[in-house]
């Protein structure tokens, strides 16, 4: 049974061993070749995750093969309560600043209309202002995410196309503003000016290197997209978590093993003392 537990034990480890090395290697390999800036920006998360990732399989490698490392089972089983705890924290605060923040659906569009001011503050303060919003707008650009739109479609074709939230807020004006369409990503102002007096209309610019990237609508469909990962994340976060408690469960099994052969050892030897000096 203990073998069984081990060999269980082991083999859930086995993955994030491979995650934080392949995870380590994917920091260093940026760290050298640079990249964009999105890229950049990851390059510091993935070395803190995978070093993480990598010390805690080899804690639970070691301590499950040695006799002698209850120690290091001891340690593992702190690092996983702490991970534990923290999993959970980090799940309910991203089902809470994910609560707020549902996108508008116009009839006869196939794509939602995003508004910045339909998402929470949290939300919007650390992704949709400053220099995080700045990184996110330049990492927008580097990706040509507006090319990927049907260019070439009529209106009536356009309209029918499910765009991303990230296309829709940031590719094309806000449809309330009611520019002329021309392509995709090239719309012209009307003489009278934009059917509503805001500021997106202004910010529009058919400059295929700005577009919409200014206005609030394409924060609000950045946020959008960011809601709909979070809430995929936090159901991962859930079935993670259920893997991390058994993976907990089976490693105080064997650390509980481990140690009691040890007790036992020293029980008999006090015995064998005692009965000598008898």
């Amino acid at each position: 049974m203990v073998r069984v537990s081990t060999g269980v034990f082991n083999f859930i480890n086995i993955f994030p061993f491979i995650i934080g090395l392949v995870t380590v290697i994917a920091s260093i390999y940026l760290r050298i070749h640079g990249g964009t800036v999105c890229q950049i920006t990851l390059r510091d998360p993935l070395l803190i995750i995978g070093i993480i990732l990598f010390v805690i399989s080899m804690l639970a490698f070691i301590g499950s093969c040695c006799n002698n490392a209850h120690f290091l089972l001891t340690v593992y089983s702190i690092i996983m309560v702490v991970i534990i705890f923290a999993l959970t924290g980090f799940t309910i605060f991203i089902v809470v600043v994910t609560n707020k923040g549902v996108a508008r659906r116009i009839s006869e569009l196939g794509f939602r209309e995003y508004r910045l001011d339909d998402y929470s503050g949290w939300l919007q303060h650390n992704f949709a202002s400053g220099q995080n919003w700045d990184r996110i707008r330049s990492c927008l650009s580097d990706s040509n995410v507006c090319k990927t739109i049907h260019s070439e479609a009529t209106f009536s074709g356009f309209i029918k196309q499910r765009l991303s939230s990230i296309q829709s807020g940031c590719c094309k004006p806000p449809m309330y503003c009611k520019f002329n369409y021309k392509n995709a990503t090239y719309w012209e102002m009307p003489e009278s000016g934009p059917a509503v007096e805001n500021s997106d209309c202004r910010r529009w610019s058919n400059n295929q290197k700005m577009l919409c990237y200014n206005c609030k609508s394409c924060r609000g469909g950045v946020l959008g997209n960011i809601r709909k990962e979070w809430r995929y994340l936090a159901i991962t976060n859930i079935i993670v978590l259920v893997v991390i408690i058994i993976t907990f469960n089976i490693g105080c099994t064997i650390r509980k093993r481990k140690k009691t052969p040890e007790h036992a050892d020293h029980d008999h030897n006090n015995l064998t003392a005692a009965a000598t000096s008898a």
